[in-house]
């Protein structure tokens, strides 16, 4: 049996940590939806968990510990303004630093933002990549009827650039977002 046979309660795993993590999101996240909907945010934050547990149990993504704790955290700075400082109290240094790598940059320009982010995010381990491959996975659902042909068109060329940024960090997770990207709708 592998250290990477049973991804719930195996050796390399942490739920304990993983468990904090997401308890501190939810609090985060608690006023927050999902966008368009009325499921609450935590819904993509699972999500995009339950994606790099998938990818684990098929293919170990080495520091699925860290992974998993960023999965959980990867909007709190973003979206909610939690201080680096309470995460590196919180979670430790190294999390905070992949969430800070995670956080696109408010002051720049959207397209310079992601190009900034993915290049922070590839000083990171390669768990955080693969944070960031799940999470746009997990955004590549049916875009909101109310977008536009020409946005639906520059969200599906964003993930193109993850994934040649990034893709080499994990196998599956690379395959299952260029599956997404394929299934994505093609602009009207």
């Amino acid at each position: 049996m592998t250290k990477h046979a049973n991804i719930a309660t195996g050796p390399a795993t942490h739920p304990d940590a993983w468990i904090k993590a997401w308890k501190f999101a939810a609090d985060a996240h608690r006023e927050q939806k999902v966008k368009g909907s009325d499921l609450p945010y935590l819904f993509h934050v699972g999500a995009v968990m339950m994606e790099l547990l998938a990818a684990h149990n098929a293919l170990p993504i080495e520091d699925i510990d860290l992974a998993v704790t960023c999965a959980a955290l990867h909007d709190c700075m973003e979206d909610q303004g939690v201080p680096i400082e309470v995460l590196q109290r919180e979670f430790g240094p190294r999390a905070a630093a992949g969430v800070e790598a995670l956080t696109k940059r408010a002051a720049l320009p959207k397209q310079e933002a992601m190009i900034d982010s993915l290049d922070r995010i590839r000083q990171q381990p390669k768990a955080i990549w693969c944070v960031k491959l799940a999470d746009r996975i997990v955004n590549l659902a049916p875009p909101p009827a109310h977008w536009s042909a020409e946005k639906i068109t520059a969200y599906r060329e964003e993930a193109r650039v993850i994934l040649a940024s990034l893709g080499h960090a994990h196998e599956g997770l690379a395959a299952r977002l260029e599956q997404k990207i394929h299934l994505y709708p093609a602009a009207a």
